[in-house]
C-alpha cells in the first residue's frame, strides 16, 4: 500500500469542478509560480507556517518546543497554538485514511459531484494517486485530476482509464515568459494537453490571468491557436488573480 504526503484535505467545494467535491491537496510541485496562493504546497516535505497577523504572543509555542535552535518538524508549537499562528503543513496519509476523508461527503455528491485531486502537483505522486484512483472507481465516485502537466505522458496514460476529468492548468503560453514566472518551460505541457483533447479526454482548461503576466492580446491569442490546432476543452476557466496568499 502506497502513503502520500498530503497537505490539505477541503470538504464541500464547488470550484474544483463539477458538483460539489472534495478536493485531495497533494504536497509536491515542479513549477513554482511566483503567484502561487498556496506556497506551502511547493515542498514535497513537511513545512512549519507562521502567520504573523494571528499571532498573539502567548508564548506556548516556545514553552513545548523541544530544540528552539533547529525546528525539527515535531508540530507540538501547531498543537497548543490558541489561534492556529503556527501550522505545520505536510502529513502522510495511507489510502485508506484518504478514502475515510472522502467517505464522508459521499451522500452529499449527488448526480455532479465527486473527488478531486489537486495539489501542489498530485501527478509527481503517481503511485498513491494510482490507488486512490482505483478506490474511487470502486466505489462509484466521480473522479477528478488537477494538474499543471510538467510529467511525462507515460504518467497520464497509467491514470486515463480511471479518470473521468481532468482540470488543466495553462499558465503561459510563451515558452520563455513560462521560465522566467514558473521556473519551467512549457513545452511538455502544451504537449501533454494537445495529446489528451487529440484522444477527445474530458479536458477543463483553467488559466490564472495574472495583471502583467499573462494578460496580453499576444497570450489569449496564442491560447485559441493552440485550441483551433489541438482540439477544444469541455470549458475553458479564465480565474482571476487574488491576493489570499499574501500572508504566506
Amino acid at each position: 500500500m502506497a502513503n502520500g504526503m498530503i497537505f490539505d484535505i477541503e470538504h464541500g467545494s464547488f470550484v474544483d469542478g463539477p458538483g460539489l467535491r472534495t478536493t485531495v491537496f497533494f504536497k509536491g510541485c515542479n513549477l513554482q509560480c511566483a503567484w502561487c496562493h498556496n506556497p506551502e504546497s511547493q515542498s514535497a516535505r513537511p513545512v512549519r507556517m507562521y502567520y504573523a497577523d494571528k499571532c498573539v504572543h502567548c508564548g506556548r509555542c516556545i514553552a513545548v518546543c523541544p530544540s528552539p535552535d533547529q525546528c525539527i518538524l515535531c508540530g507540538k508549537c501547531a498543537a497548543v497554538c490558541p489561534r492556529s499562528a503556527v501550522q505545520l503543513k505536510g502529513q502522510l496519509y495511507t489510502a485508506d485514511q484518504v478514502m475515510e476523508e472522502i467517505l464522508l461527503d459521499r451522500d452529499f455528491y449527488g448526480d455532479d459531484g465527486g473527488i478531486t485531486f489537486s495539489g501542489g502537483e498530485c501527478m509527481l505522486q503517481p503511485d498513491f494517486l494510482m490507488e486512490l484512483l482505483l478506490r474511487c472507481k470502486s466505489e462509484g465516485i466521480h473522479t477528478a485530476v488537477d494538474t499543471a502537466g510538467n510529467c511525462p505522458f507515460s504518467l497520464f496514460e497509467r491514470i486515463l482509464p480511471f479518470t473521468d476529468l481532468f482540470l488543466y492548468d495553462v499558465k503561459i503560453m510563451n515558452d520563455g515568459l513560462h521560465q522566467k514566472w514558473t521556473g519551467a518551460g512549457n513545452e511538455q505541457i502544451l504537449s501533454n494537453l494537445a495529446k489528451l483533447l487529440r484522444m477527445g479526454m474530458p479536458v477543463w482548461v483553467r488559466v490564472p490571468v495574472i495583471p502583467g503576466v499573462n494578460d496580453t492580446v499576444e497570450e489569449i491569442t496564442a491560447l485559441r491557436e493552440f485550441f483551433l490546432q489541438n482540439g477544444r476543452p469541455e470549458r475553458i476557466e479564465l480565474l482571476p488573480y487574488h491576493r489570499l496568499g499574501e500572508n504566506k
